[in-house]
């Protein structure tokens, strides 16, 4: 039996929620669909350092992330770039940038939504 997703804009709640609850603070990019939209996050480090990570499709029962990009933050373009590739595929995806204090904070908000 396949389980039950929660909701995409449910789904970017919760972060939002995690991030500003471990000292960060979040912004969506772009809004997708807020039932069935998939999800990129841009993690930054007190706003500098950008990473990018997506959802690794699998068969877990919990929600694994992986790291796509780093860049520095000379590279701003190349992340904006990114995101018009990603988001001209999938019309449906958020992208949420997630600014955190450190990294490990990052992890934690991660594991909240697993």
């Amino acid at each position: 039996m396949i389980e039950p997703r929660l909701a995409a804009h449910m789904l970017v709640s919760v972060l939002r929620r995690q991030a500003e609850a471990h000292g960060g603070f979040a912004m969506v990019i772009r809004k997708g669909d807020p039932e069935a939209g998939s999800l990129m996050i841009i993690r930054r480090e007190k706003g500098e350092n950008p990473t990018i990570f997506e959802p690794v499709p699998g068969s877990s029962a919990t929600r694994e992330w992986r790291e796509i990009v780093h860049q520095d933050i000379d590279s701003e373009e190349y992340i904006s770039e990114y995101c018009q590739r990603l988001a001209s595929r999938d019309p449906d995806i958020w992208i949420i940038e997630l600014d955190v204090p450190f990294a490990q904070r990052f992890t934690d908000i991660l594991a909240a939504i697993s």
